[in-house]
């Protein structure tokens, strides 16, 4: 069991500045829908996986709740969520993404629906170096009506530093750690890092929901 508390945010933000350095900035999100709907709750239903990694929506959920939390918004508890729909049948993640968003709201009486699919999820090794990248595209829904509120696509890779200076040492360094991120690659401070890109990030993510200070305050930067 991953302890979610062993990172932090502070640290996630650095690495997610370090991350988008050379990222172009992208076009503003419009939020005139998001703002109409004023939303409290979010509902977040099985991620859709188009990855190689058949377990990497296990893993994922369980670092998705507390950036929107932290956003102001209730989150409905991801596994029971996940467990409840499997009990009414909707155990293939694609039937769940397929179905009509207003009749999964209303199964929890959420205000909004928030689906995940899970491009890349995998480790690769080239010479002496190991990449590992995580890409995600999220979809906010509307639980009154289906209307999309806010969409955001997210990539980002991880790969070992090798501060160990030039030479045959160097080269012994940096292949030993590239062995160890492809043997147990870092996915979950990754994609922890991804999501708090996503819905923290100015005129991008989310606006700040009803249960932060910011709500209502932050409309000049969303």
């Amino acid at each position: 069991m991953v302890n979610l508390q062993f990172f932090r945010l502070p640290a996630l933000l650095a690495l997610a500045a370090t991350l988008a350095a050379c990222v172009p900035t992208p076009k503003r999100s419009d939020y005139t829908a998001f703002r109409a709907e004023h939303p409290r709750s979010v509902l977040v239903v099985p991620v859709v996986n188009r990855s190689v990694e058949v377990d990497a929506p296990d893993y994922f959920l369980s670092t998705i709740s507390r950036p929107i939390a932290e956003r102001g918004y209730y989150v409905f508890p991801v596994h029971l969520t996940k467990r409840i729909m499997e009990d009414e049948g909707l155990s293939d993640a694609d039937l769940v993404h397929s179905n009509d968003p207003v009749v999964l709201a209303n199964m929890f009486g959420a205000d909004t629906v928030m689906y995940i699919r899970i491009d890349r999820w995998d480790s690769r090794y080239m010479v002496v170096q190991t990449t590992t990248t995580v890409e995600l595209d999220y979809t906010l829904k509307s639980g009154k009506d289906g209307q999309t509120l806010w969409t955001h696509h997210e990539q980002l890779a991880y790969s070992p530093n090798n501060n160990s200076g030039g030479g045959l040492a160097g080269l012994i360094v940096a292949a030993v750690a590239a062995a160890i991120e492809k043997a147990k690659p870092n996915y979950i401070p990754l994609a922890q890092t991804a999501n708090f890109n996503a819905v923290g990030r100015v005129g991008l993510g989310l606006p700040a929901g009803p249960y932060d200070p910011k709500f209502k305050a932050d409309i000049a930067e969303f």
